[in-house]
């Protein structure tokens, strides 16, 4: 149980690190990333407003009949596609990637990839 505590410590120190230079503004905003053992969600982020513009989870209703399970690979490419639809029908293209301190592996990775090729720019 120790080991998952200073597991997480490290991560959070990692995200504040990132955070200090990856900001979202009107013109690119940021798509923040958060996963958990069982789901995973996204939402795009204008940080000077402070506003989230879009956002997409595995526990959506729908999103969740198509995939069964939120804690995979494939419910991760679902949230990216979901959340590249939204984007583009509310006019974003472009956008910052924050990964909030996980590794760029696995589920982030799909996420990201399912939003490119639905359309968002990195």
């Amino acid at each position: 149980m120790k080991h998952l505590i200073e597991k997480n410590i490290r991560r959070q120190r990692r995200r504040k690190h990132i955070r200090r230079r990856v900001t979202g503004e009107p013109d690119r905003p940021r798509l923040t990333v958060f996963r958990s053992h069982k789901n995973i969600s996204a939402q795009i982020i204008d940080d000077t407003a402070g506003k989230t513009l879009v956002s997409a989870s595995s526990v959506e209703k729908d999103i969740l009949a198509k995939v069964g399970y939120g804690g995979n690979k494939s419910a991760a490419s679902a949230i990216g596609e979901a959340l590249a639809v939204k984007a583009v029908g509310a006019g974003i293209k472009k956008i910052v990637f924050d990964r909030c301190g996980y590794a760029y592996h696995g589920r982030v990775k799909e996420l990201a990839q399912a939003a490119r090729k639905g359309g968002l720019e990195f």
